[in-house]
């Protein structure tokens, strides 16, 4: 079925239009809040930027995915999931006021980063009771394509949220007072969701009641082990493993590159603090368009090539075309190089969702997302990290470059080395 196709099947159900309209107010807020924090970070006209920056700046967006990603079950499984739709978004616009208020107040930097990393906490809590709460609002029979479409239309309003913080910031500035006026909006359009998540029954999303479920101590402490034994679980199983090396291969280059553009932009390619966000701003535009592309295009090309065949060639494809288009480091190429990587990634990416969703266990899966999702955001800060030791201070080096290209080329060697072939199928559907 097609993207559209499926959303029209599952907006049928009245419960799921109100989780996924929660869904999409709350994450085009969360693109307002990440356009100001990058805002702030990299492109303040008040703030000068280093790669070390960049790395730390990288972590306050990314880190809190990482590290509370695997404990946020227990609470999830234990706290009313509509309550936590309803509460945490109050909480996330309390903590955007204070950050907003110390800006304005010219509150040391610390301050906004401890507080913007208190937002994303919150926020991780949000997302997964958003995540945990689809199977109560859909039949099963339709729980795939719901599955499918709501990662994939969040993005969208996270995009569309970026948009608008851009819009924003051309009127109200530059400064401090602009980028507070960026995280106040975020909070209360925030607040919206809670409103809507509002209209659902207190027990509608769950949890169910269970005796035997042990208590949340105990919980949190078998977490690591239970990580641990989902890692043992993954290593036998070839095809999910290496796509899931894939995607993290894949984000640790795109992490180095995404340091290298922002101080390109900020040094290289511009005079000005605003001309360098107008600059990584196409960028971001253009990848854009191709994470849409690789939707329409991943499940024609894995039907008739295969996973196995498609991930190393988006591998290869990202790593020569990205070396081509950038080595003359010239502007036009790098927006063009964001597409490429947009479209190769999400592909790579849609690929190894279905790997993993396909070839573990239903009684591991839910312990191989939780280490898919600590590489996917664990690598790109430690690529960032890597890029600050590596780059000179205008972000110009033919030695990263050449180290993001052979990456990648390696990890298309590596993947085909250690999956084993398999005959092309269908995606079951477009995952995001």
């Amino acid at each position: 079925m097609s993207f559209v196709s499926d959303l029209r099947v599952v907006l049928e159900g009245r419960d799921f239009r109100r989780l996924f309209g929660t869904r999409l107010v709350s994450q085009f807020s969360d693109g307002i809040f990440q356009f100001a924090v990058a805002g702030f970070a990299f492109f303040s006209p008040e703030e000068s930027t280093s790669a070390v920056e960049i790395a730390a700046g990288l972590a306050v967006l990314l880190l809190p995915y990482s590290i509370l990603g695997p404990f946020v079950g227990v609470f999830i499984d234990r706290w009313s999931r509509r309550q936590i739709l309803v509460i945490a978004p109050l909480v996330r616009g309390a903590l955007l006021l204070l950050v907003a208020a110390a800006l304005v107040a010219d509150a040391p930097d610390a301050v906004f980063y401890a507080t913007a990393l208190a937002v994303l906490g919150v926020n991780r809590f949000f997302l997964a009771a958003l995540g945990a709460s689809l199977p109560h609002v859909v039949p099963a029979d339709r729980l795939m394509v719901a599955n499918a479409v709501t990662p994939t239309s969040g993005t969208v309003a996270t995009f569309l949220g970026v948009g608008a913080g851009y819009l924003l910031r051309l009127v109200f500035g530059a400064d401090h007072l602009g980028t507070a006026v960026l995280l106040v909006t975020s909070g209360l359009v925030f607040g919206l969701s809670a409103l809507i998540a509002r209209t659902m029954g207190r027990q509608l999303l769950g949890p169910a009641h269970d005796p035997d479920r042990p208590q949340t101590r105990e919980a949190v402490r078998r977490v690591l082990g239970d990580l641990a034994g989902g890692a043992r679980h993954l290593v036998q199983h070839r095809s999910a493993a290496a796509a899931m090396g894939a995607m993290a291969a894949h984000r640790f280059m795109y992490g180095m590159c995404t340091a290298m553009l922002v101080l390109l932009s900020r040094y290289y390619f511009a005079d000005s603090a605003e001309d360098a966000l107008n600059a990584a701003t196409i960028v971001v535009a253009t990848s854009g368009v191709g994470y849409f592309l690789a939707i329409l295009v991943t499940p024609w090309a894995t039907e008739r090539f295969g996973i196995e065949r498609w991930v190393p060639a988006m591998l290869a494809t990202a790593g020569v075309l990205t070396f081509a288009l950038c080595a003359p480091f010239q502007q036009w190429g790098f927006a063009v190089a964001g597409f490429v990587l947009g479209i190769t990634g999400q592909s790579i990416k849609i690929c190894a969702d279905t790997s993993v969703q396909r070839d573990i266990g239903d009684a591991y899966l839910g312990r191989a997302f939780s280490i898919y999702d600590m590489l996917f955001n664990g690598t790109y800060v430690l690529a960032a990290a890597l890029a600050a030791a590596l780059l000179p201070a205008d972000g110009k080096s033919m030695v990263v470059l050449g180290l993001i290209t052979a990456g990648y080329l390696g990890g298309a060697v590596l993947y085909r080395v250690v999956t084993p072939a398999r005959a092309p199928e269908p995606l079951p559907s477009s995952p995001s």
